[in-house]
């Protein structure tokens, strides 16, 4: 065995003396990681007290302190006029002195040492980027929300005594409170006749599509999505092994008639549509067209998940209610998000649905995020009771008003000949079509260049169309027309 002073203690142990973790911890973690990864085997005699003091140049009530943690948690064993052992099983090959190097200790592992099973499918489709502007498929302002007035709910309900002690307790099941107060909300705002026991609370639209599909899709299973749908609702599809089968959509929505002679053809399991404003066309699914879907699924026995994810953004006229209201049935299944136009932190996700399928949906919730956030809910739920989430939401609404009205002016001033576009009568984008078609990766690589970013995500080419989905809702009028002068000047050059 070599000598305790012969090995490098001071290669490999490196103290931060500006650490909240004191120098003796520091050390033990050290030396315990040291034996962990067998740089120091069973049988290695410690250096005395003083000796390791001298050698790291700490003070040596630090070294017993050392000392006497290894002991404690059962790595050393002191020995009386024979010293400390590292106490464990013997080695077949102990590691040798020039294997004592600081990377090795310090480093993760770069590679798993075992198989796992890789998703190209999942692969992140989102895109990031440093510059100054940049174009989204439609996402509120957070500049607009009131943040600090936000935070003052959840601060007032998390000194009140009656709530803290939720804190120790799970509950998936979420805040009954907030429940309570948000059907109560969707019964007027929405018109779905629901009561709290038909509402599950997550954390995302999202969530709630995976949930649902976990319980409703099998492998093999074929769903129905618009010709054009969006992403990552499509990828949790496939993640389950559906066969997604692409429906035509045009100005009134997902074609009907299409249904039908796929409903004639195979045993459709579901339907997914965005029927307030499709995405990512935004056009909205006529009243007629409404009624005929629910009586083919009524008719056919497929599910209509039904993804309402921009409801609260409407300028034009009262939107239309969701099918779910006209559902008589229990062929309907309605997802959405609330709080969408508050600060990230207090939007939420919900699934609405008949008592029998919440049962069953609550205990993968269950699974999936045990603990919930109740003390956001019952915050979420005051907002609604005091009437707070209304004032906001008017108030925001008139912004995003004025913000979609000067991207419709500002794209027909400097592109109206090349595109053709409606003006949306909600939500937080403008969908444009290209009237000759221009490369549009070319077109996001140039505009890159001059300081403005289009994600992939937003660009739609195919054989049959050439289009972009552009988000107004975070940019006010300065970076609007900035964005749209670097977007129109490279979208003439391509033409």
């Amino acid at each position: 065995m070599d000598s305790p002073v012969k090995i490098p203690y001071e290669s490999f142990i490196k103290i931060d003396r500006k650490s909240d973790t004191s120098i003796y911890l520091q050390i033990a973690n050290q030396l315990i990681n040291a034996i962990q990864r067998g740089f120091l085997p069973f049988g290695t005699k410690l250096p005395g007290t003083r000796t390791f003091s001298e050698l790291l140049e700490i003070h040596r009530n630090t070294a017993v302190a050392v000392y006497d943690e290894l002991s404690a948690q059962g790595w050393t064993e002191s020995f009386p006029n024979k010293g400390t052992f590292i106490i464990g099983k013997d080695q077949e090959k102990p590691l040798k002195m020039n294997d004592f190097k600081q990377n090795n200790l310090q480093n993760y592992p770069e590679t798993v040492g075992f198989s796992f099973k890789t998703s190209n499918i999942l692969d992140n489709p989102f895109e990031h980027s440093d510059c100054e502007y940049v174009f989204n498929d439609g996402v509120p302002d957070i500049r607009l929300t009131q943040i600090g007035q936000h935070s003052r709910f959840y601060s007032s309900i998390l000194k009140r005594k009656a709530n803290q002690k939720v804190l120790g307790h799970y509950n998936h099941d979420g805040s009954e409170f907030f429940k309570e107060h948000l059907s109560r909300y969707l019964n007027l705002s929405r018109g779905l006749p629901i009561s709290k026991n038909n509402l599950l609370i997550t954390r995302s639209t999202e969530m709630s599509i995976y949930i649902v599909s976990e319980i409703l899709l099998s492998a093999g299973d074929i769903v129905l999505v618009g010709a054009l749908s969006y992403f990552s609702v499509n990828m949790i599809f496939m993640k389950a092994g559906v066969q997604m089968v692409s429906i035509p959509i045009d100005e009134d929505g997902i074609i009907v008639e299409s249904v039908r002679e796929a409903c004639k053809k195979h045993k459709i399991r579901m339907l997914y549509l965005t029927p307030h404003h499709h995405y990512p066309t935004t056009v909205a699914l006529s009243a007629q067209r409404r009624l005929e879907l629910l009586e083919l699924a009524n008719e056919y026995g497929f599910i209509i998940l039904e993804d309402d994810y921009d409801y609260e953004f409407h300028y034009d006229k009262s939107p239309i209610l969701p099918l779910a209201s006209a559902d008589t049935n229990g062929m309907v299944i309605y997802i959405g998000s609330f709080g969408k136009s508050l600060a990230p932190g207090f939007r939420t996700g919900f699934i609405v649905a008949p008592e029998n399928l919440m049962v069953e949906m609550r205990k993968y919730l269950g699974i999936i995020d045990r603990q919930g956030d109740i003390l956001m809910e019952r915050a979420l739920g005051e907002m609604i009771e005091e009437g707070e989430i209304n004032r906001y939401l008017k108030k925001s609404l008139k912004i995003y008003q004025e913000r979609r009205n000067h991207l419709s002016d500002l794209l027909q001033e400097n592109l109206g000949d090349l595109i053709t576009f409606q003006k949306p009568s909600g939500g937080l984008a403008i969908w444009l079509e290209w009237n000759i078609p221009i490369n549009l990766m070319q077109l996001s690589r140039k505009c890159a260049q001059d300081n403005l970013f289009i994600p992939k995500t937003l660009l739609y080419q195919n054989k049959g169309i050439t289009a972009i989905r552009l988000g107004f809702g975070d940019l006010d009028s300065a970076e609007m027309d900035k964005s749209i002068d670097i977007f129109s000047k490279n979208a003439k050059l391509l033409s």
